[in-house]
């Protein structure tokens, strides 16, 4: 299929890595150009060399914490490429724990960085031009279902769901469009970070497969296609959708 991407642009976060370098990667193939960032230059700056698109890369260190971020990618994007269409937002999962572990100071550090980071980008985009944009946030299945272990996510990441489908709301007069997708186990470094935490990530990996229908941790790429097409005009009435890619995984519709 093809995506209508030629020549768009896009800012893609968390993109060093993982399922947001997965998805650049993607939107790249098909055309598109793209600022790709994260916390690190040296990772991002690795990241557009692997893209293999010189020409049709910007990498920018930013960490979506820091209010002046996604001002900062905005105005980039607009002064490099002269337009903006959309953007694919992917932080960091916060860090494990339950509810009766995390302390305060966790909490909070969590808010700036999983949520209003991510909220604070999706609104600079929304608002950065009166033409029609499309913004994907990249979530988590702790939208559907609490995963245990993971308090911080179950806590913030449904209230993040429900913004975005807010902002799909007030944004969709001009055509704007905003989508959640939320990745399952996908084969990343976070998802090792996890199951190493099990103390036997072989034994975590293996009984974790056996509760998806597919029966197996799904590859980054297999993510990366499904945010590339809700984000491109190949998906331009979808808005204010909750996109789940988890092998069958999660229990809820």
């Amino acid at each position: 299929m093809n995506l209508d991407l030629q020549d768009r642009v896009y800012i893609v976060s968390g993109a060093s890595r993982g399922l947001g370098y997965a998805t650049a990667e993607e939107l790249v193939a098909d055309g598109a150009r793209v600022v790709i960032a994260s916390r690190s230059q040296e990772s991002i700056d690795t990241a557009a060399i692997a893209l293999e698109a010189p020409d049709r890369v910007i990498a920018i260190a930013a960490d979506l914490a820091d209010i002046e971020a996604a001002d900062r990618l905005v105005a980039v994007a607009l002064e490099t490429f002269g337009q903006l269409d959309g953007a694919v937002i992917s932080v960091g999962g916060p860090p494990p724990g339950t509810a009766a572990e995390v302390d305060d100071d966790a909490w909070r550090g969590a808010f700036e960085s999983v949520f209003l980071g991510p909220l604070r980008l999706a609104k600079a985009v929304l608002s950065a031009t009166d033409s029609a944009v499309s913004v994907t946030i990249v979530l988590s299945t702790s939208v559907r279902s609490p995963i245990a272990g993971l308090a911080v996510s179950n806590g913030l990441r449904p209230g993040l769901a429900m913004a975005a489908k807010t902002l799909a709301d007030e944004y969709g007069h001009n055509g704007s469009r905003v989508n959640v997708v939320l990745p399952g186990r996908i084969a990343t470094d976070r998802m090792q970070q996890l199951d190493d935490a099990s103390g036997d990530a072989a034994e975590s990996r293996r009984r974790n497969s056996a509760d998806i229908p597919l029966g197996r941790y799904g590859e980054p790429e297999e993510f990366g296609r499904v945010a590339a097409f809700v984000t491109s005009p190949a998906a331009s009435y979808m808005s204010g959708s909750v996109i789940t890619v988890d092998g069958g995984a999660t229990r809820s519709l």
